[in-house]
């Protein structure tokens, strides 16, 4: 039920409002003057507070700078003479919802009370998003408590503070959304828009007015001023996921929107002035890029300057259980399971695997075996044929050699071995090897790269 309180130091003006309010369906509250009506506040928090404007000591207007905060709650609504609508009108700049001229008019009030009311209602929903948003990507969300993921929580700390661009580095399935998140959320856009634009996935033909917008005629179908993402996202981020794989001319448009900050849409003279941060992230060596002439050097510079590499899953494997602590929390709330923990034996094989698609992986493993467990706990049968090994577990009880291995040599033989298995096709080879496609074609292309 939504509170109101009502201010007014004449008995009878309390009275009837009062009365109006709670044949409405209101909680209401009364208060004969502003000092009153702050101890009453803190009490019973009101959704809306209706006060007069003129009152002894404390008037409409220094009481709602009392009772204003930056949230916008509660919402104050301002009674007056019509003489002193001028008073009105200047606390509404100070952060009033409303006004209401005397004598009161009933239907108008509680018109003007449920006005407010939605006005809050929507504020608060809002605190809550961001609240939800703030809990589910600040650093404290990046879980990991090895020394190479706390450097990487940081950097995001340090890089929250400004507005620099941000270029992530990881393979895939590394979290590197999370982290461009975790930047965004943690810093002051964090109530503007936060856009993550997947670079790979959008074709050629369309990048660009799709990043930029485009004006009406610009090209067949164009019948309607269309604003692109960097538009959308004004005053806010944007996340370039992948970009290593922008063609060249695209290159030279994001690095013109970093150094001019504006944008041009398609068949538009002018360009248009926008606000907004980039943060961009790529599985590739941008450097190797650079040197292919794939990339260029001016915008790889511009993108950097603050750097976080994430390292792969099988460099922090003491981070194991404590992600899948946290993906057993998440899918027993989504399924409505209660499964305890992971078994000995399978935490042990999933410490020992060597992860090729990373936390993605490791969070898929975990959700198909919370659908499939029928116990209180997970166990090996539960992830028979998740974790994949050339010769199943016997990987696992390998010995490393006391001069090491060189896994560089290792990993290039498994995947030869794999393509040949898969008759050459890379789908097969990838589902051989555990990978997800890209991975493989990521590994497959380094590897070839470096043979030439």
């Amino acid at each position: 039920m939504s509170v109101i309180l009502i201010v007014d130091d004449e008995p009878l003006q309390r009275e009837i409002l009062g009365n109006i309010m709670s044949d409405a369906g209101y909680e209401t509250y009364t208060a004969p003057s502003g000092e009153d009506a702050l101890e009453k506040a803190g009490q019973v928090h009101p959704d809306v507070v209706l006060t007069d404007l003129k009152m002894k000591k404390m008037d409409g207007i220094a009481l709602l700078e009392k009772l204003k905060d930056d949230s916008g709650i509660p919402a104050v609504v301002i009674m007056t003479a019509f003489g002193s609508v001028s008073s009105a009108v200047e606390a509404m700049k100070k952060g009033a919802s409303d006004y209401l001229t005397k004598p009161l008019d009933k239907e108008m009030v509680l018109l003007t009370v449920k006005r407010a009311l939605n006005t809050v209602d929507l504020l608060k929903k809002n605190r809550e998003l961001q609240n939800a948003l703030y809990n589910k990507f600040s650093t404290e969300g990046i879980i990991g408590g090895s020394q190479r993921m706390q450097e990487v929580v940081r950097m995001i700390k340090k890089a929250s503070g400004t507005p620099v661009t941000v270029l992530v580095l990881g393979e895939s399935g590394t979290g590197k959304e999370l982290v461009a998140r975790a930047i965004h959320y943690n810093g002051v856009r964090a109530a503007k828009p936060f856009t993550a634009v997947n670079c790979a996935a959008i074709p050629e033909n369309l990048i660009e007015s799709e990043l930029f917008g485009y004006e009406p005629g610009a090209f067949t179908g164009a019948n309607s001023r269309h604003p692109g993402l960097f538009e959308v996202s004004n005053g806010g981020t944007i996340f370039l996921d992948e970009i290593g794989d922008l063609p060249l001319l695209m290159q030279s448009k994001i690095l013109r929107v970093i150094q001019e900050k504006e944008v041009r849409r398609l068949g538009a003279r002018e360009p248009v002035k926008v606000d907004v941060r980039v943060i961009a992230a790529t599985n590739k060596d941008l450097e190797k890029e650079m040197k292919a002439g794939r990339f260029r050097e001016d915008l790889y510079y511009r993108l950097r300057v603050v750097s976080i590499e994430l390292p792969p899953l099988r460099e922090r494997k003491n981070d194991i259980p404590e992600l899948v602590d946290y993906f057993l929390a998440k899918y027993n709330k989504e399924f409505g399971r209660r499964i305890k923990f992971v078994g000995e034996p399978a935490m042990n094989a999933f410490v020992s695997y060597h992860w090729p698609g990373n936390i993605r992986q490791l969070e898929s493993v975990i959700e198909r075996a919370m659908v499939m467990c029928d116990s209180d706990s997970i166990g090996l049968k539960d992830i028979k044929g998740e974790l994949r090994h050339t010769r199943k577990e016997d990987l696992m009880e390998m010995e490393l050699p006391d001069d090491g291995i060189d896994f560089d040599a290792l990993e290039k033989a498994l995947l030869i071995k794999a393509m040949e298995k898969a008759n050459n096709v890379a789908a097969r080879a990838a589902k051989l090897l555990g990978m997800s496609y890209k991975t493989f074609l990521y590994r497959w292309e380094k590897i070839n790269e470096n043979q030439s």
